[in-house]
């Protein structure tokens, strides 16, 4: 008789135990989309988008932070003030959310792919150093599923080459390092406030930077180009990337309850590790001791698959295990981005600047084993939503693991695997 509820077992978690939803909203919010609503100013360097700015530049203790149109157009502007474009080449980590490199071609610089460290899945320090050229005009750092990457050898290095250090904080608002907030890290940091984030106003994104000329010259780059306060002597050319007041009021609302849904997150995530730590063949994502503390996009953990005693299955597998045995969403990390069905730089004739670098943006001309390695074969991911239940909800979780262990044997390397459409009904 089968144990497991992908075979028809009964699940750890019965149907009726529901997860926490997200995005969630309260009468606060409402008050304020109200009053916006009736105040006729709806953009444009409104007074709540600015007092957003201010607090969440002030929370993650930055001297200078605005709002912009969404993450990706953060990292585009970052690049932007740092004059960054063609002829220029960027270090990218390969496991990331394909806007993060996609930003890169934008601004006609040329992506550079390397690979992540095995237990962060953050750009490695050693990979960085193999791909630094005379070319080489600055690396993003990616802040991805909790972890971080060593950004006290990142700012050293950087500092060394005379390049710019980027942070792509779309996982990470209210992670601190050292006691100081990401985005502060860097020279320029993006920030994405996209409906699944941590902080969320539908779409909407955010930089941060600690230099008053950068500030500026962002706030020209995200607003038609015009000078700041209207000195339009500084005017340079550009677009509208600009967020509304209603995006702002939600942003406002959602910010009051950052801390403590952050330190809820960090409280679980570190509860659960602790089981998981216990399960043969499971192992936590790497928590650097220099993080202070982490907030969670998506909670991870690792297989390795040696110790479980499988043949021929993979993380998908125990995915779609896990899923049936929880309710929750689980599935692998990103694709690596030299095979991401998302990432096609060559679809676009924009990018058909000439042929030599036609040529080089293609991503399949690098090798990023570790990246593929966490989405194919060892890698589980799922929503931070799950983190915002209570230490029963973790239980439940540690135990569908052990059980899917305990019962490895009866998960068929033939039946079915992690589908996000299959299971996103359930998140």
């Amino acid at each position: 008789m089968a144990l497991l509820a992908i075979n028809g077992g009964k699940p750890v978690r019965s149907a009726s135990a529901k997860w926490p939803q997200w995005p969630i909203h309260d009468a606060g919010d409402v008050a304020l989309l109200t009053a916006i609503t009736k105040s006729n100013r709806w953009s444009f360097d409104g007074p709540y988008e600015w007092q957003f700015a201010k607090e969440f530049a002030a929370y993650h203790k930055s001297k200078f932070g605005l709002c912009c149109a969404n993450g990706t157009v953060g990292i585009q502007l970052a690049m932007e003030a740092l004059d960054i474009g063609a002829g220029d080449e960027v270090i990218v980590p390969g496991m990331t959310w394909q806007a993060t490199a996609a930003a890169v071609l934008d601004v006609n610089a040329l992506p550079v792919l390397v690979d992540v460290e095995p237990d962060t899945w953050c750009i490695s320090v050693p990979q960085i150093e193999a791909a630094i050229t005379s070319k080489t005009k600055a690396v993003i750092v990616v802040h991805l599923y909790g972890c971080m990457p060593d950004m006290t050898k990142i700012q050293k290095l950087c500092k060394e080459k005379g390049l710019f250090l980027i942070e792509d904080c779309a996982h990470q608002h209210g992670a601190f390092w050292k006691g100081k907030g990401v985005g502060t890290l860097g020279d320029v940091s993006s920030f994405s406030f996209q409906e699944s984030k941590v902080l969320s106003s539908g779409e909407g994104g955010f930089n941060m930077c600690q230099d008053r000329a950068l500030f500026e010259r962002l706030y020209s780059l995200r607003n038609c180009g015009r000078g700041y306060k209207d000195d339009m002597t500084h005017a340079i050319q550009s677009g509208n990337y600009r967020l509304t007041e209603w995006q702002a009021g939600i942003l406002l609302g959602g910010l009051s309850r950052l801390d403590s849904q952050v330190k809820l997150r960090d409280e679980n995530a570190m509860y659960l590790n602790k089981q998981l730590a216990e399960i043969p063949g499971i192992t936590p994502m790497r928590r650097r001791k220099e993080i202070t503390q982490a907030s969670y996009f998506n909670f991870a953990f690792r297989l390795d698959w040696t110790k479980i005693g499988a043949k021929g299955l993979t993380n998908a597998h125990f995915c779609a295990a896990l899923a049936m045995e929880t309710g929750a969403g689980f599935e692998p990390p990103y694709e690596p981005l030299n095979a991401c069905g998302l990432y096609k730089p060559h679809t676009k004739k924009r990018y058909k600047i000439s042929g030599d670098y036609w040529k080089k943006i293609n991503p399949k001309r690098f090798s990023l084993p570790h990246c593929e390695d966490a989405h194919r074969n060892s890698g589980v991911a799922v929503h931070h939503h799950v983190l915002m239940g209570t230490k029963k909800d973790m239980d439940d979780i540690a135990k569908a693991v052990a059980k899917i262990v305990a019962n490895i044997g009866e998960l068929n390397p033939e039946g079915p695997t992690a589908s996000r459409k299959r299971y996103r009904a359930l998140v």
